[in-house]
């Protein structure tokens, strides 16, 4: 589990680089050119942010699994990955659908919120792992 998490957490912080500077520099032109927003723009570097951010718990995670034995880092664990696939996912999706071609895909707008709370509960199964941990 250690190692899923780990070779996750780096393939995700890879592509998060890769998307944050695709952001930084070639989206930047698509909104001088008029063909994004500034929201637009603004959206997907808040997904790419959040996608490395949540990477970075992963490695947390990953190695809090070997000095903390319960079973809620596993699940904190899986809360960040899907997370960073319905949040960033859908928000880089979301932002860029005029830019690459897809028409109604404001469906996509509630995955957003549910990749957030998979966030949130990862967190706060992160705390409770502590918490159960320092009782112990």
């Amino acid at each position: 589990m250690q190692k899923r998490f780990l070779v996750y957490s780096g393939f995700s912080g890879a592509i998060a680089v890769a998307l944050g500077a695709l952001g930084a520099h070639f989206l930047k032109t698509k909104v001088a050119a008029g063909v994004l927003t500034q929201d637009n723009l603004q959206a997907f570097e808040t997904a790419a942010r959040y996608q490395m951010y949540h990477s970075i718990a992963l490695i947390a995670v990953a190695l809090l699994t070997e000095k903390i034995k319960n079973n809620l880092l596993p699940k904190a664990g899986y809360c960040f990955m899907i997370g960073i696939v319905l949040f960033s996912g859908s928000v880089y999706l979301l932002s860029t659908a005029s830019l690459i071609g897809l028409s109604d895909v404001h469906w996509l707008g509630p995955i957003t919120p549910i990749g957030g709370l998979f966030f949130i509960t990862g967190w706060l199964l992160l705390a409770f792992a502590s918490i159960k941990h320092s009782r112990n």
